[in-house]
């Protein structure tokens, strides 16, 4: 496999991710939730980078080309200030998909998270469907948790997902 990188979105990068991201053709099945307008993100690229304290979005680059990108956001599950983690998302171009290239990008997207923050867990979804995607996340360390019904709302109806985690190397767990 072609070596795998992460790097902060470039200016140019925006105009790539517009034409491969933001029609059903390059999404695929599993993303495509309507037309959106453009102007929002390159907004938010000039006023921070897509770089924020609550999340951000860096560029999947693969044998010196633009692969994708990988997004992460604060999810929680409780009280915000206590019970927040990482939500990931991966969006590859259609040519540069099946190659492992997307496995490589969130297994190091969850390893910086680890490195540069104090989150104790990352998650991703995936549709019920998206066997690739499965195969992705389980291939990068994510374990599956289970299948969260009628969460998403596409294509005229609601589709179930499948929740994967990973917990920070070396963090033993407590119960009561």
């Amino acid at each position: 496999m072609t070596r795998v990188t992460l790097r902060p979105v470039l200016e140019e990068d925006l105009t790539i991710f517009e034409e491969e991201f933001y029609g059903p053709e390059g999404v695929g099945p599993y993303q495509w939730f309507g037309h959106r307008a453009t102007g929002r993100e390159r907004r938010a690229f000039a006023e921070t980078g897509l770089l924020r304290d609550d999340g951000g979005t860096l560029t999947v680059c693969s044998g010196g080309e633009v692969t994708g990108r990988v997004e992460w956001f604060k999810a929680s599950w409780g009280r915000p200030l206590t019970s927040w983690c990482w939500e990931i998302a991966i969006g590859l171009r259609p040519s540069f998909q099946g190659r492992g290239i997307g496995t490589e990008a969130q297994r190091q997207l969850a390893a910086y998270l680890f490195e540069h923050t104090r989150a104790h867990r990352v998650q991703a979804f995936t549709d019920i469907g998206n066997h690739g995607e499965q195969r992705a996340l389980e291939k990068a360390g994510f374990q599956r948790e289970g299948v969260i019904r009628e969460a998403q709302w596409r294509g005229g109806r609601w589709h179930d997902q499948v929740l994967y985690s990973l917990i920070r190397p070396g963090a033993g767990r407590t119960e009561p």
